[in-house]
């Protein structure tokens, strides 16, 4: 029972916690891109020549063209996960109406790799399937691995997108409006490095709990 209480509790915290994970996700995916890939470009610059100038021109160009393109791969894919998710709903909707016994049998597979047997294997099978939103959204996930994004506005997606990126694509500029051009180019990686691995924490206390590992893991 212990178990079982702990499946549909688990259940209904992914239901209630999509929604803000995948908004994390897609400010930490917009900020870090917009900041390495225009970081590059600044160190190229800066690289080539002495003018302060000619290094904030490219990067501010830079972060226009990156948090543009950001934008535009956000909404093209939110789209086209939304439309894969709903075909695949309605074919399991229909799988679901017109062979339960397979479907059935598929939960039971699903919860016997999972460590479940005997009465405990059947009342799982039997709670889930006596849902049927709770057997379709298993089904989803477990099954075809898809989760529902289609509270989501692809709109608000890119909205997200572009201007987490662009303000990352910001950052590595911030040395350079006060610093001379040779200190301010190892500043620009320490600025960037020191944001990563705070963005890395954030993520890590959020989702995986490991706050040191993903700060790390981020920053290199």
């Amino acid at each position: 029972m212990a178990n079982l209480a702990r499946i549909t509790r688990k259940h209904m915290e992914e239901e209630e916690t999509g929604g803000t994970g995948e908004l994390l996700r897609q400010t930490i995916l917009g900020g870090q891109d917009g900041l390495v890939n225009v970081l590059g470009i600044v160190l190229g610059v800066a690289a080539a020549t002495s003018d302060a100038r000619m290094v904030l021109v490219a990067g501010f160009a830079a972060a226009f063209a990156e948090s543009v393109s950001m934008a535009a791969v956000a909404y093209t894919s939110t789209r086209a996960e939304q439309d894969h998710y709903r075909r695949m709903l309605a074919v399991e909707k229909y799988e679901m109406e017109n062979l339960p016994d397979i479907e059935r049998e598929e939960i039971r597979m699903i919860y016997r790799k999972k460590g479940f047997w005997g009465k405990d294997l059947e009342r799982v099978v039997k709670v889930i399937t006596g849902n049927k939103k709770m057997w379709l959204d298993v089904m989803m996930k477990e099954e075809l691995g898809l989760v529902d994004v289609g509270g989501i506005k692809p709109k608000n997606e890119a909205l997200v997108v572009g201007v987490s990126s662009f303000i990352g694509s910001l950052l590595p500029l911030l040395a350079f409006l006060v610093l001379p051009i040779s200190s301010a180019f190892f500043a620009a990686i320490a600025i960037s490095l020191v944001i990563l691995f705070a963005a890395g924490m954030v993520k890590g206390k959020l989702t995986t709990g490991k706050i040191l590992h993903d700060g790390v893991e981020m920053a290199v």
